[in-house]
């Protein structure tokens, strides 16, 4: 899932940033509303963690840019103060949570991961594709009924890829939703994440490349290239 961090107080904006990494999440960071606006205007986001009180624009101001924009980006506020009536403006303003200071730090991930899967249409909370199991809340795989361990980026892709439910992702929106803003858009990095991601899943493969499209996770009932006789190693 793909988060974006506004928040001008910048070691705890870094600090939360590390933390939603660590969970497995491509997260960009802006330090001002105006940098956060800018981000937002050309980056789907599942989730924006949003401080309330900016520099540039306010955090209330981009709150409603984003849900006057229709898209499907979910909003958690963070504020210093923790009234009823802060609650309740933040809210009326069309944030979808929020969140007073100090927090306990489990608490925001499970408040984005339930935001993000509010954000996307609607998965069962364990996915599956053939004998592979994924639980996106315990951060595990299985296949046969025995762990698979990956990193967090083979563990993103296989989400994306399971998520959709037999439709073909892109390359780019792989890194998009799996990387972050850093990420380098002519690199290599995903070819090579799906190469090391079916070596460890192991035969018969279930993440098949559309070639001149992207890769796909077949649905119940849709055939994989390996099914077909047609798999290419390597791609």
């Amino acid at each position: 899932m793909r988060i974006l961090v506004v928040e001008d107080e910048q070691p705890l904006a870094d600090a939360i940033a590390r933390g939603l990494r660590r969970e497995g999440m491509a997260v960009d960071v802006a330090y001002d509303g105006d940098a956060g606006h800018e981000k937002v205007s050309v980056t789907r986001y599942d989730v924006v963690v949003l401080d309330r009180d900016l520099p540039g624009m306010s955090g209330d101001e981009l709150c409603g840019e984003i849900v006057r924009s229709g898209a499907l980006t979910r909003v958690i506020m963070l504020t210093a103060s923790g009234t009823i009536e802060d609650r309740v403006e933040g809210l009326s303003l069309g944030a979808d949570d929020y969140l007073a200071k100090p927090f306990a730090f489990p608490e925001l991930v499970a408040r984005v991961r339930a935001l993000a899967r509010r954000a996307t249409p609607a998965t069962p909370p364990v996915l599956t594709a053939g004998d592979v199991e994924l639980d996106p809340a315990k951060r595990m795989v299985r296949r046969a009924g025995q762990p698979v361990e990956l990193t967090r980026k083979e563990f993103g892709v296989l989400e994306v890829l399971m998520a959709a439910n037999g439709s073909v992702v892109s390359s780019e929106e792989l890194l998009e939703r799996v990387w972050d803003e850093n990420a380098d858009p002519f690199t290599t990095t995903v070819r090579v994440t799906v190469m090391t991601l079916r070596k460890k899943l192991g035969e018969p493969g279930i993440i098949d490349t559309v070639v001149g499209s992207g890769y796909r996770v077949p649905a119940a009932g849709q055939r994989t290239t390996s099914e077909a006789g047609t798999h290419t190693a390597g791609n």
